[in-house]
C-alpha cells in the first residue's frame, strides 16, 4: 500500500430489481474514484432481509479499498454512488427498507470515529452475518480496533443473525479475491 494511504471496507448490498447488477454498478463507479483502489472482492451472498418483512432478500458483498480518502471523504463517496444507483433514502429516517444499493463504510484503516453521520468501525457489523461472512473472505484475522478480537472470532460468535447463502448464479463480472 502506498504511503499516505488507508485500507477500508465497504459493504455492499441491493434487494431492488437488477441486485447483482446494482452491486456491479456501484463497484465499477467506486473502482472509477481518483484516490481510491479495489483491491479485493468477496464472493456475493443471498441474504435474509432485516426490518419490515415484506421485502425480498439481498445480495450483500464487501470489497477492500486502499485510498487516500479520509473516513468523512469516503463516506460521502459513498453516498454519491448510492444516489446514482437509484437509492432514495427516506425523510424519516426509516431503516432497513428496501433498497436498489446499499454502501456501508465497515473500517476505515484502525480509526475509531464517532461523529455526525459517521461511525467507523461500524457499529453493528459485528451482529451481522451478511457482512462478517464476506468480510471474513477478505479479512478474518483483522483485528476489530474497537472488540480487540478477530472478524473470524466475531463470526465464530454471532448466533441468530439470519441466513446467509453463497450466491449461486454470480457472473464472470464479479471477479473474486484480493490484490485484483
Amino acid at each position: 500500500m502506498a504511503a499516505g494511504r488507508v485500507r477500508a471496507f465497504i459493504a455492499l448490498g441491493s434487494n431492488l430489481g437488477e441486485r447483482e447488477a446494482h452491486l456491479s454498478d456501484a463497484r465499477a463507479a467506486l473502482g472509477g474514484t481518483s484516490g481510491l483502489r479495489i483491491v479485493g472482492a468477496s464472493r456475493i451472498y443471498q441474504t435474509e432481509p432485516m426490518g419490515p418483512g415484506d421485502q425480498g432478500p439481498y445480495l450483500n458483498a464487501v470489497l477492500a479499498v486502499d485510498t487516500d480518502a479520509t473516513a468523512r471523504g469516503l463516506l460521502e463517496r459513498l453516498l454519491e454512488v448510492e444516489q446514482q444507483g437509484g437509492r432514495r433514502r427516506s425523510s424519516e429516517g426509516q431503516r432497513w427498507g428496501p433498497r436498489s444499493i446499499d454502501l456501508d463504510l465497515l473500517f476505515h484503516g484502525e480509526a475509531r470515529l464517532a461523529e455526525e453521520g459517521l461511525e467507523v468501525p461500524h457499529p453493528r457489523l459485528h451482529q451481522r452475518a451478511f457482512v462478517l461472512e464476506p468480510l471474513c473472505e477478505l479479512a478474518g484475522d483483522w483485528i476489530h480496533p474497537g472488540l480487540g478480537v478477530s472478524l473470524e472470532t466475531l463470526r465464530q460468535q454471532l448466533q441468530g443473525s439470519g441466513w446467509v447463502e453463497v450466491y449461486p448464479q454470480q457472473t464472470a463480472s464479479w471477479t473474486v479475491g484480493s490484490d485484483l
